[in-house]
């Protein structure tokens, strides 16, 4: 810190030295914090990657040697242990040697392998991300929220790639050095990098609280993508720099002594890093001109308590007045990312704001350095207990479900729910999507997600460019694609669970629906053959099949069709039709005849329709008709006609919408047997109530073969379904039990 309280822009991660010739000066920052021995190990380590990558480049032009001294130098500002600092080095390794995992391993030990491995995976998404943004962000036709919806899969993806967090902060580690080189080395593919990071980078920084990797990564990648909207806020800055800077000194000084009056001797005072990119970002959300940025102006304060926390709050207010609607405590209410601190603007007498956050030492390490704090080198003084940094662990992999980094996520958090990184996987279409799938998904899961046609046709898959078996569990990161067959559908045996085909429940619905379409074609098909057998028999070849089925009773051909399958309409009954006849005024029968009815009662119950012969017929549920109620019959739609009772409600609304539909009957002669019906009884609840009613029905050998009951504030309704021979019995039941104790009302339903 200068003497008059101004730090420097980025000054806790310390600058690429790529380029610097003292080796020994290099390796002092790199081991900065570390012990002899780790110091030793990662010589060793930069010794032999040195040699291993001479004067390679990587596809940006940089020399693979400067990226990954790069990369160590962030990594160690970020005080990540040595591992972390020997796999930044190493990081390219993988892709100069298939083997070199395992040579790392034996020279440096597993741990820094696991991460070097860690990292060659991240790597092999890049294909994806980078044709991601140039087909979809850069073109900008793309359907914004789509955009975004698959810009949150690829993040997850990013995520549940790695075992170790600490592999994604060497990714950050590699793009921030990128855009460093950028910065110096200007080329085309800046633009394209910068969009991606904007995407994908920064707010991955953000979230796991590395601020300041974040600022870096947002302000040259902004930088990149609008270079003269940044140089005009970057001069608007330097403008009156030296007034804001003595601004700044001045109210330092006031802060101290205000501070050390109420006892509070300990504080570190000083201003703020001004950020290009956040301060647009402020102008663009909130419509405001450079001037009214609360924050060009700030100031941090660092005390050594919490209580100190809020006694230097009141202080600031004392000093000047508040800005109504800009205090925000992130101590009682910490961010997402567990950011605690509080904010506060004030309007000084000049009339400018000033932006002032306070916070304590702890919160201002972890603001600054965020989870990677949790990684430093574990050795001497314990920071926590075991369970502590367990529970730490567990915290950020519940964290890192992507709810609220970008402004606007409404957009897509509607179309994807946050999946728990051990439950999902994420693999890619050959076109470079990625396509999210519950743990244990197969090739075929796959084909169905994609689109359904692809999951009828799937004959094959091919993973990582070989073939294997369809059942065969996918992972995350992997490339699928389905071999397909031109025509065809899918096999039987995907719906044998034992077989281990199909995972997600989607892709067995749209198997299960395939099937049930195939047997309705089949059914359709063989209705179509006999009702063309009965049109040629008729001498009606030429007859119109809609008006036909219309005037059958069914709403379109199909119903006939499979009603003709199913062997549930009457030959005489169409041939009569079909010859110009009237389905509802046929009269070419002499007789009445009587038709059975779809499911016979016990006895010889007959069913009367005029002038119709052998037709299906089944009494209605909802009204329940019993000799000798009045009746009518309506016709179905394929499913015969219909018996109801002429008091029926539901009767009354069918026959207003279709009166055409509705059919003379009567009971037959013969009519015995039993029939459904329904008693109501409303009563004063007591103690033995159902068993007096229950001795009615036995005495008058009803069988009863549902009931309900219920009871509420001492008011019992209870409903019986009996068997019953006729209305008398019915009548001479329903005076048995008003007559009961406590009944009040009985009536047939």
């Amino acid at each position: 810190m200068s003497s008059d309280g101004i730090i420097p822009t980025m000054v806790s991660v310390v600058h690429s030295v790529a380029a610097q010739s003292d080796f020994e000066q290099f390796l002092t920052i790199l081991s900065d914090g570390l012990s002899a021995v780790e110091t030793a190990n990662l010589k060793r380590c930069v010794e032999y990657a040195w040699e291993a990558y001479g004067e390679k480049t990587l596809g940006s032009g940089e020399r693979i040697w400067s990226h990954a001294l790069g990369m160590g130098v962030i990594i160690a500002g970020l005080k990540l242990d040595a591992e972390s600092r020997m796999a930044a080095v190493l990081f390219a390794m993988p892709a100069q040697d298939e083997h070199a995992v395992a040579r790392i391993e034996e020279r440096f030990g597993k741990p820094a392998a696991h991460l070097v491995h860690g990292i060659s995976r991240l790597n092999k998404l890049r294909p994806i991300t980078k044709g991601f943004v140039a087909a979809n962000i850069e073109d900008g036709e793309a359907n914004p929220a789509e955009v975004k919806a698959q810009i949150e899969v690829l993040r997850k993806m990013l995520l549940a790639m790695v075992e170790d967090i600490r592999v994604v902060l060497l990714r950050l580690a590699s793009r921030t050095q990128t855009l460093r080189y950028y910065a110096s080395h200007p080329d085309e593919l800046r633009a394209q990098v910068a969009r991606e990071t904007l995407e994908l980078y920064s707010p991955l920084a953000n979230r796991l609280g590395v601020w300041e990797l974040k600022w870096e990564l947002e302000d040259l990648s902004f930088r990149f993508l609008h270079p003269e909207t940044y140089k005009k806020i970057a001069s608007m800055l330097d403008e009156k720099r030296s007034e804001r800077e003595q601004f700044i000194v001045d109210a330092v000084t006031k802060v101290r002594e205000e501070l050390a009056a109420v006892g509070v001797n300990h504080a570190e005072i000083y201003g703020r890093p001004k950020h290009i990119y956040s301060i647009w970002n402020k102008m663009r959300k909130k419509s405001v001109e450079f001037a009214e940025v609360y924050d060009v102006r700030a100031l941090r304060i660092i005390v050594d308590d919490l209580k100190d926390c809020y006694t230097a709050l009141g202080v600031v207010h004392n000093l000047w007045s508040p800005i109504s609607k800009e205090f925000d405590d992130y101590i009682s209410n910490p961010k997402g990312n567990y950011y605690r601190s509080l904010h506060t603007a004030v309007r000084c007498p000049d009339g400018r704001s000033l932006e002032i956050q306070i916070r304590t030492e702890e919160m201002h390490k972890h603001a600054e350095l965020g989870v990677a704090a949790h990684w430093r080198y574990k050795e001497g003084s314990k920071r926590g207990s075991e369970d502590d940094y367990d529970e730490k662990i567990a915290w950020l992999r519940q964290l890192l479900t992507w709810k609220d980094e970008v402004a606007d996520s409404s957009d897509w958090v509607s179309h994807y729910k946050q999946a728990a990184l051990d439950e999902t996987i994420y693999v890619i279409t050959p076109q470079g999507k990625v396509v999210d799938l519950p743990q244990g998904s197969t090739a075929v899961d796959f084909g169905y997600r994609v689109h359904t046609d692809l999951g009828h046709r799937c004959r094959g898959a091919k993973v990582n460019g070989q073939l294997v078996t369809l059942n065969t569990p996918l992972e995350t990161g992997q490339q699928v694609e389905i071999v397909t067959a031109k025509h065809g559908g899918p096999s039987r045996d995907w719906l044998n669970p034992t077989l281990g085909y199909i995972h997600t429940k989607s892709a067995r619905v749209k198997v299960r629906t395939w099937f049930s379409n195939l047997a309705l074609e089949e059914t359709l098909s063989e209705g179509r053959a006999l009702i063309a057998k009965e049109l040629q028999r008729a001498g009606q070849t030429g007859a119109n099949i809609e008006e036909l089925s219309h005037k059958l009773g069914f709403s379109r051909a199909d119903d006939m069709y499979i009603a003709a399958a199913r062997g549930e309409l009457n030959q005489r009954q169409f041939q009569s039709v079909a010859r110009g006849g009237d389905l509802l005024a046929e009269t070419q029968l002499p007789d009445e005849v009587i038709a059975k009815p779809s499911k016979p009662v016990v006895g010889n119950q007959g069913i009367l329709i005029v002038g119709v012969d052998k037709l299906l017929t089944q009494l209605a549920r909802c009204c329940k008709p019993a000799p000798p109620d009045e009746i009518q019959g309506f016709i179905t739609r394929g499913k015969g006609i219909s018996i109801h009772r002429m008091d029926c409600s539901n009767f009354t609304h069918l026959a207003a919408l279709h009166p055409e539909r509705v059919i003379e009957t009567d009971w037959g002669l013969q009519t015995t047997g039993v029939f459904a019906a329904d008693i109501v009884v409303d009563a004063h609840d007591r103690q033995g109530l159902l068993r007096d009613i229950s001795e009615i029905f036995t005495r008058e050998k009803l069988n009863v073969v549902g009931v309900n009951t219920q009871s509420k504030q001492g008011k019992a309704h209870m409903s019986f379904t009996v068997e019953i021979t006729n209305l008398q019995q019915m009548q001479r039941t329903l005076t048995l039990i008003h007559d009961v104790e406590g009944v009040v009302g009985v009536r047939r339903a």
